[in-house]
């Protein structure tokens, strides 16, 4: 049986179209409510109107890469709590390092599958199924 993810908002930043648009057929499949952001200034501008349940970022992006978008993200009051799943091509042991700094919850190696970005929400979205 497919779990139902109905209403959930997840917010999906990536610089690449490939991405945006795989992360947002699986996760409209399971019933989420995506929002795409093509780099951190886009994002930004999307959380205060869209107010996401969870955040998937990528790492490497032009003007405010994944580390940044986090950071500022979790300096602001009000999103603070938003889980931030990071995104990255390599899965290297700086990175996830790096994103636990500036305050990522998770990190997902891509190519991602379905069932991890349905896990990643179901572990850090108190409302999921």
């Amino acid at each position: 049986m497919e779990d139902n993810f109905e209403g959930i908002k997840v917010m999906i930043i990536d610089d690449s179209k490939t991405i945006r648009r795989t992360a947002e057929t699986l996760l409209s499949k399971a019933g989420c409510e995506v929002i795409t952001a093509i780099d951190g200034f886009d994002a930004l501008a999307k959380i205060a109107d869209t107010q996401p349940a969870i955040i998937f970022v990528d790492i490497m992006m032009p003007r405010l890469d994944g580390y940044q978008t986090c950071a500022l993200k979790k300096n602001n009051k009000a999103f603070k709590s938003t889980p931030v799943i990071m995104l990255s091509s390599k899965d290297g042991l700086f990175d996830r390092a790096k994103g636990r700094i500036v305050g990522s919850d998770q990190y997902l190696t891509k190519p991602f599958s379905k069932a991890e970005l349905l896990s990643a929400i179901r572990d850090h979205v108190k409302d999921a199924p």
